[in-house]
């Protein structure tokens, strides 16, 4: 009888020692086994691939809308682009803003539009924001600082020219309190430019969100800017009151603008007190004498005025002409300001003018008044 032969037990790990994409049955010939489903890969691929392709097209929509903050070198933008209708800048301002960026860092980007073919390099034109991108440069000179290299900015793409102007504008309303004067120095600048057709549509695509009253003012001053732009020193502080006066003064007389052309070329202005004096002075020579109520020259017994100190002289300013609760605010001499709110019956003297000696001159006239 033949010997029956003793099976050993069966190995475990037999199958899972197979090397991957093998099988552990098959010899040589045997076809990789697929650890994936064909399917599922595209699928995958397929959506990792769209997935990619709409964030790609979301911030390319952003950037497209001024949606997107970037940072761009500060040599790269050319500040010229537009026309500013900023004509001066203060420098107490400039200070403040450049110790918040110092401290801070920029928090509000500027908005620029990007350039194309330029010789010089410059890839970007500044739209608004000119403040903010000049303290940052003058903080590079200062320390060369690599935080103060680049400029957070927004890029725009208006529809036109016209757009562009007026996006300028309106960020600058926002943020500053641009005077009548430079608001209608732009007008006339962007006309020139050939960016509007007229000057009224300068004025009302501009300041197409400004109340009708204060865009007529504005009018107004255009004629000041076409007539002495060339010679003004200090444009800036000629309020709207002193610039309708004057404004009025040319429509009336057709030769005043030329004699005040000639007054201001004649005279040294370091100041924009002493300009200012030169102005109200040319009005002030047109007014008639004071009368008295017997239609006689105010001569006799008027108590002589004690000048107070040096600076240019103003013309009353009366409750009546102002608005209820407003304050009036004016330069009427190197380093002194002079404000009155006629509801509170309130006058304030400030600057650096304000010392013992001008107390003691005010007391002295005030008692003799």
């Amino acid at each position: 009888m033949a010997k029956r032969k003793r099976l050993s037990p069966a190995q475990s790990g037999y199958l899972s020692g197979a090397p991957e994409g093998k099988s552990a049955l098959a010899g040589p010939l045997a076809a990789p086994v697929q650890t994936t489903a064909p399917i599922a890969q595209v699928a995958s691929e397929a959506s990792s691939h769209a997935a990619l392709q709409e964030l790609s097209e979301v911030l390319q929509t952003a950037r497209a809308r001024g949606l997107m903050i970037e940072e761009i070198a500060l040599d790269a933008i050319d500040e010229t682009h537009l026309v500013r209708d900023r004509i001066t800048q203060d420098e107490d301002e400039m200070a403040a803003l450049m110790s918040s960026i110092r401290s801070r860092g920029q928090q509000t980007p500027i908005e620029v539009v990007p350039l194309q073919g330029r010789l010089d390099g410059k890839t970007w034109g500044l739209i608004s924001g000119w403040r903010r991108l000049s303290a940052l440069r003058r903080l590079y000179t200062e320390d060369s600082g690599p935080e103060f290299a680049t400029v957070k900015a927004l890029v725009i793409r208006p529809e036109s020219a016209e757009a562009a102007y007026v996006a300028m504008v309106e960020e600058n309303e926002i943020r500053v309190n641009l005077s009548h004067y430079e608001r209608a120095r732009i007008a006339v600048r962007a006309l020139k430019e050939g960016v509007f057709p007229t000057q009224k549509k300068a004025l009302q695509g501009l300041f197409a969100n400004a109340p009708r009253a204060k865009r007529s003012k504005i009018g107004s001053f255009v004629t000041l800017v076409e007539a002495l732009d060339a010679v003004l020193y200090f444009p800036a502080a000629i309020s709207e009151k002193l610039g309708l006066a004057l404004v009025r003064q040319m429509t009336e007389d057709a030769e005043f603008a030329e004699r005040l052309i000639i007054s201001l070329q004649e005279n040294a202005r370091s100041t924009a007190a002493e300009e200012l004096f030169l102005l109200n002075t040319a009005l002030e020579a047109l007014e008639p004498p004071h009368q008295s109520p017997d239609n006689a020259p105010l001569t006799g017994n008027v108590e002589p005025e004690i000048p107070l100190p040096a600076g240019p002289r103003l013309r009353p300013v009366s409750g009546a002409e102002n608005a209820a609760g407003e304050r009036v605010s004016m330069q009427v001499a190197a380093g002194l300001r002079l404000g009155f709110t006629p509801d509170a019956q309130r006058i304030e003297l400030s600057g650096t003018a304000v010392d013992a000696a001008l107390l003691e001159d005010l007391k002295r006239w005030l008692k003799q008044r």
